[in-house]
């Protein structure tokens, strides 16, 4: 354990403590849950960020909107509006934040989009608006105990475990690594393409630790897309020299997979869900600039959560003239998906039939 983990440890008994005298209210009934007749699905982890939350989102809105009328309910992080707001023509990510954004953009008359920070106030608004609606998409509210999901799914990102981390401040854990007995599946995401049968075993024994018995554990891959251009110039192809920037969680995957990919010149790491501001998109430029922008072959590559943010500066802003391209990633089950997905689906039938 380092010194730092050490020094803040007191500090993390503590709000262990707290998290879990709150969790044990909830159990207990003395604290309100809401149980709506409407299916409701959470997608959550147990660690600040980083975990692949988006993605799966989308996988299970575009899954399931095959068959029902969905609607995906955000926080809004980040945004500059508050309370509930159902996504229109008129929002981008200072409406909505950037996740919500991206979503909407993504799903189009698809999927309901609403931002709401109380889930259990903003369902019925969705119901209201949009009565149609029969599956609700929890994203990031494993810890809203307020609403009761019908189907609890538990992220945990291969590289950085729950089961080897620790509670807020010395580690990134918003509760007990214990929350996991709540989740009806675990996903572990961003596993290497590789990870053989043996390797899942092991991790699978670790996570079973903290679950209910009997709760399966599926393992994911991210699957980088072609990149799309944002602003109508030619997107990079393979080998092409590139210039990145992000505002992610955890830029290391993508920035693994641009240089595997691409020339990879250049990184600029923003936190997690950040505002460009004038002055950043100035150095963004200035970084380019340096990096052979000269050249028809070199181009900027960011990521399309910051892409959905770059969309709400409107048409002129520093970038808006370069060669910025995002690359779309999706989550792709390294076994197991048709159960995985058989769980959803009865999990949802199940409460619509009742």
């Amino acid at each position: 354990m380092g010194l730092s983990r050490i020094v803040l440890s007191p500090f993390s008994a503590l709000y262990k403590v707290v998290t879990d005298v709150r969790n044990f209210l909830y159990d207990q009934g003395r604290r309100h849950s809401t149980l709506f007749t409407v299916p409701v699905i959470n997608v959550g982890n147990l660690t600040v960020g980083g975990t692949g939350k988006s993605p799966m989102i989308e996988y299970l809105g575009a899954m399931l909107s095959e068959s029902y009328q969905v609607a995906i309910l955000s926080r809004g992080y980040g945004r500059r509006t508050k309370g509930f707001r159902l996504a229109g023509e008129g929002d981008d990510a200072t409406t909505l934040g950037d996740e919500p954004y991206q979503f909407y953009q993504k799903a189009g008359d698809n999927v309901t989009v609403a931002v709401g920070e109380e889930r259990a106030l903003a369902i019925p608004s969705i119901l209201l608006e949009r009565p149609e609606t029969n599956v609700i998409l929890l994203d990031d509210a494993f810890q809203h105990r307020a609403v009761v999901p019908h189907f609890n799914i538990l992220l945990s990102d291969y590289n950085r475990p729950f089961y080897k981390d620790m509670v807020l401040p010395a580690g990134r854990l918003r509760e007990s690594r214990y929350g996991a007995r709540r989740a009806h599946a675990v996903i572990v995401t961003k596993c290497p393409g590789s990870l053989d049968e043996k390797a899942m075993e092991l991790v699978k024994a670790q996570i079973e630790k903290y679950t209910r018995a009997g709760t399966p554990v599926f393992f994911t891959t991210i699957s980088y897309g072609q990149p799309i251009s944002l602003y109508g110039h030619t997107s990079p192809a393979r080998g092409e020299n590139v210039v990145a920037f992000s505002g992610i969680a955890r830029s290391e995957p993508f920035i693994n997979y641009l240089a595997k990919t691409y020339a990879l010149s250049d990184h600029m790491d923003f936190p997690d869900h950040h505002a460009y501001s004038e002055s950043d998109l100035e150095r963004i430029k200035a970084r380019f600039m340096a990096h052979g922008a000269t050249s028809e072959q070199t181009s900027l590559v960011t990521t399309e959560k910051d892409a959905a943010r770059l969309r709400s500066l409107g048409a002129k802003h520093p970038l808006s003239g370069l060669p910025v391209s995002y690359i779309p990633i999706r989550p792709v089950f390294l076994r197991d998906e048709e159960v995985f997905r058989s769980m959803v689906f009865d999990a949802v039938s199940k409460e619509l039939g009742r």
